[in-house]
């Protein structure tokens, strides 16, 4: 087990490298913008990009930035917030970001699973047919689609709520108000994580309640239900529950075009600009901030498995 752990975590860091130089690459293959578009003293602009090193070679600005980066330094922003550190304005938008999926993960979660559940009980009934052509609906039409769909029928037809979301200023991040304020975001992101999980849901219970040692349960003389709760539900679990891991790590990826869409304030609408702006500091940063939580994400949901189900031996052949 510790040898697998290892070996995975140098696997880990052998791919985060690997990714954080090609987007590297990428990004400074990209011009910035001509400063006259920019609107600003063009001495000062030339003054500072040539103290960022943005007229030394690639690799040479790859070298000074890992060098920067290892101190914890993530430069200052160009483009966007102006001479600011990157940490800092970084730090102050990933609350916002943490919230709405917080939100959408409390919401999906039991949502997806009892209608997992409940199709897979009415397997073959019209409750089942209904619940799977929804679900095929919702996982096959982008967040985005949902999104203007919300904003037109919550926030604009029946104005039952606000089209911009309440600042820090206004609002706790964990009060009502600022709940409120964020619903239309959370619904639009929570349509296709609830398909998801409820189509694998209902796939997995589906599989076990035929299972031949569910059979032997009911001829001991447990009722349908027992045997669903003791024995269905706690097998059909073991690949759920690593799965709703990974649904956390989709929402935050798929919040990036949500945030944008709702303008909040968040990690995610930051990285979208910054490729439009083409401010290299602030997309590093996002980037450094969405791999490393993706690759750890797929070593945790490996982990769990083991830790859900004992049997389940991870590394071992």
């Amino acid at each position: 087990m510790y040898k697998y752990v290892l070996k995975r975590l140098v696997l880990m860091v052998f791919t985060f490298f690997i990714i954080m130089t090609m987007c590297f690459v990428l990004i400074k293959m990209l011009p910035l913008p001509a400063i006259k578009e920019m609107g600003r003293d063009v001495n000062i602009i030339l003054q500072r990009r040539e103290a960022m090193g943005y007229n030394k070679p690639i690799m040479v600005q790859y070298w000074l930035y890992w060098s920067h980066l290892l101190k914890g330094d993530m430069g200052l922003g160009e483009q966007m917030y102006s001479s600011r550190e990157v940490a800092q304005v970084m730090f102050s938008k990933l609350p916002y970001t943490v919230v709405v999926n917080l939100y959408s993960i409390l919401l999906s979660i039991p949502l997806g699973l009892l209608l997992g559940i409940y199709a897979a009980l009415r397997k073959n009934r019209w409750q089942d047919h209904f619940i799977s052509t929804m679900v095929m609906v919702f996982v096959s039409v982008p967040s985005y689609v949902y999104a203007f769909l919300v904003q037109y029928l919550l926030c604009y037809k029946t104005g039952w709520f606000s089209l911009t979301i309440a600042s820090r200023q206004e609002a706790e991040f964990l009060s009502w108000k600022m709940f409120t304020s964020m619903f239309p975001a959370v619904i639009a992101l929570s349509f296709s994580t609830i398909a998801g999980l409820t189509r694998f849901t209902r796939a997995e219970l589906s599989e076990v309640l035929t299972g031949d040692y569910l059979l032997l349960a009911r001829t001991k003389g447990l009722t349908r239900s027992q045997a669903v709760v003791r024995h269905a539900m706690r097998n059909a679990m073991v690949p759920i529950l690593p799965m709703i891991l990974g649904e956390f790590i989709y929402i935050l990826g798929g919040s990036l075009i949500i945030e944008s869409i709702f303008s909040i304030p968040g990690v995610g609408s930051l990285f979208v600009d910054s490729v439009n702006l083409r401010d290299y500091n602030f997309f590093m940063a996002d980037t450094f901030f969405y791999t490393f939580i993706g690759l750890l994400s797929g070593l945790v949901i490996d982990l769990s498995y083991g830790f859900i189900d004992p049997r389940i031996k991870m590394g071992e052949r």
